[in-house]
């Protein structure tokens, strides 16, 4: 019996990576009869028919856990979006954002694709960075100039997604990190302004401190796991300054004395925050229960 990570997941057999040495296993049957699917970033305990291919006995209890893409025990959430093509979103950055703090993720920004857009574009890039940054953010704006390496090396040990949607650069900067894995990319549908899927599945690569993993991109975000109560807690200024609202259960919207409106019409808190906030306080509201 051996101890080791899953890295790579297809068609129901998974590599597991051990001190080094990597091995194919599948799951025992008692998984499916307790609805247990192991994923990527899993630390599992493998026995073994050959000396190179085994069964998985027990998934290790996991720290955190994505649903899509499925993979577990992540120590860096990356949000990666692009300059252009498609063109910077404070929206969906901030529902990934959201997406990440309801699975008790601490995320770090990185937007691509600097080098393609204009001098206006870089400067309110900047400007909205700056933002996140006065937030708690780190972020990182670069473009196909820039040590990759070095960007990728600077972050924390352990295990770093890659997440944001198809077309921003995630295939491209795992390229550049490390052209021997010669990941497909593509172009942009100019029609619908967004990338083509390329990653079709969840796989971890080596990295100076740890893992790196690519994952397929998302065309929608789902929410249905966060209740309306619960969504100011994803918004790190609103968290904070809801603290000092007059009612506990203010939901920042019509109470009075609501001590995150008057930062917002202060301009302590952005408005588009706020706004981005309210939009998704609708849309959770407004959604049909499902039995």
């Amino acid at each position: 019996m051996k101890t080791g990570q899953i890295i790579k997941s297809i068609s129901g057999v998974y590599r597991v990576d051990v001190d080094g040495e990597q091995f194919d296993a599948k799951p025992r049957g008692l998984f499916r009869k307790k609805q247990i699917t192991p994923v990527v970033g899993d630390i599992v305990d493998i026995d073994f028919e050959t000396h190179a291919s085994g069964y998985i006995q027990h998934v290790h209890e996991r720290k955190n856990e994505l649903k899509r893409p499925p993979v577990s025990n992540i120590d860096i959430l990356v949000v990666v979006m692009s300059a252009v093509e498609p063109d910077f979103s404070t929206q969906l950055l901030d529902r990934f954002l959201v997406i990440a703090h309801s699975y008790g993720l601490s995320p770090r920004i990185v937007i691509t694709k600097k080098d393609l857009a204009t001098d206006a574009q870089r400067a309110e890039i900047e400007r909205l960075l700056a933002i996140y940054q006065h937030i708690g953010y780190d972020t990182q704006f670069i473009g196909k100039d820039d040590d990759v390496q070095a960007v990728f090396d600077a972050w924390e040990s352990g295990i770093a997604v890659l997440s944001g949607q198809s077309g921003v650069g995630k295939s491209t900067l795992l390229n550049s990190y490390r052209p021997e894995l010669a990941l497909e990319t593509n172009s942009i549908s100019q029609s619908l302004n967004r990338g083509r899927h390329t990653t079709r599945h969840v796989e971890l690569y080596p990295r100076a401190n740890g893992y790196i993993a690519d994952t397929p991109g998302f065309s929608a975000l789902d929410f249905d796991h966060i209740e309306k109560y619960e969504l100011d807690g994803y918004f790190i200024e609103i968290s904070e300054a809801s603290e000092y609202c007059k009612f506990r259960d203010c939901s920042h919207t019509n109470e009075p004395k609501c001590h995150v409106k008057a930062l917002v019409e202060s301009g302590e808190i952005a408005d588009f925050r706020y706004q981005h906030y309210e939009q998704l306080l609708q849309e959770i509201s407004n959604r049909k229960v499902r039995y």
